[in-house]
């Protein structure tokens, strides 16, 4: 079935080092752990599947995120509508007009909660920029968009979190430094 004896091994040496990466990210960018291990899984299958076309020597990581992110793309198509989409571009309208500042006190938990709450779109690319610090270029490739894109959505999708953390910090009653006005 396949051309030679060892490229199990050589598959398991190059790959799998990064599992732990794609399942965090993948959960990340997916939000449910289950269904995040259930794509890392199709990634790696059709890693092995392809991995006489692998390079030896090449970045081993940045392909398999590729794997993912292809694999992740897949699965929205078969899941998603429209309709989510325009709701995550109205969201995003009604957000991108104040950016409060971060809070510094707020807990891990805080963090990956407001995360979740930005569009897909958006948290795929923080994740691959500012998590596993991909270069623009690379954020690109793994996605297959144009760096422009990589650059816009990152900028927006920092925006957002900002956005969110400072809401989540109000609610808090951690002081944000915004200036309030009112009754």
């Amino acid at each position: 079935m396949f051309g030679h004896k060892h490229e199990a091994g050589d598959f398991e040496a190059a790959a799998m080092p990064h599992l732990n990466d794609l399942f965090r990210t993948a959960t990340r960018v997916i939000g449910d752990r289950s269904e995040a291990e259930d794509l890392v899984q199709e990634a790696y299958l059709q890693a092995w599947k392809s991995f006489h076309r692998f390079e030896p020597g090449t970045n081993c990581r940045a392909w398999l995120f590729k794997i993912l992110f292809h694999v992740i793309q897949h699965h929205r198509r078969k899941w998603y509508t429209l309709r989510s989409a325009k709701e995550s571009d109205e969201i995003l309208m009604e957000t991108l007009a104040y950016e409060p500042p971060v809070p510094e006190h707020l807990s891990d938990e805080d963090v990956l909660a407001a995360f979740e709450k930005i569009p897909t779109q958006y948290r795929e690319v923080v994740v691959l920029a500012d998590v596993q610090e991909f270069s623009y270029k690379e954020v690109a490739a793994t996605l297959g968009v144009p760096v422009g894109t990589v650059m816009s959505r990152l900028s927006r999708g920092r925006a957002l979190l900002r956005n969110e953390l400072g809401g989540l910090a109000a609610g808090y009653g951690i002081d944000t430094g915004e200036k309030r006005t009112g009754a």
